[in-house]
Order: structure tokens, then sequence, then C-alpha cells
């Protein structure tokens, strides 16, 4: 399993797309934020400058219905 899912957070409007299992604290030590029109769109990115997922603010704005109702559920 390569560990990726899709996690959206109903009550913050915030999925987050997660490229690698687990995701310790700290380990994502750089971001590139994206301003959008209607949210923002953050990169995480690890020491090495791999990709460790992709944080989606505004998520019902932003992407699909199927996306969403796809996710993992997490509040």
């Amino acid at each position: 399993m390569s560990g990726r899912r899709i996690t959206f957070d109903s009550e913050a409007d915030a999925a987050y797309f997660a490229m690698v299992k687990d995701i310790e604290a700290g380990e994502s030590i750089e971001n590139v934020v994206l301003e959008r029109e209607h949210g923002t769109i953050v990169l995480d990115f690890d020491r090495d400058g791999r990709m460790l997922g992709i944080e989606v603010l505004g998520a019902r704005a932003l992407l699909t219905p199927k996306t969403l109702e796809d996710a993992e559920r997490i509040g």
C-alpha cells in the first residue's frame, strides 16, 4: 500500500492529500502556499525536498464534490 489517502474535515472545510503513510511532527519543513480566489493550497515538503502532502483550505470551493465524497471524514 502506498500510504496515499485523502481526508476531509467538514468543520474546517479543509482536505489533505497525504502522499506518505505517516508524517511525523516536524517532518514537514517547507511549505509552498498558493493563494486562490476561494481558498488556499499548501504543499508540504520534507528536508530532502520530497512532497509529503497537499492541504486544501476552502475545500468545498476548490475540489469537486466527488473528491470530497470519496475522502475519509475526520470532522
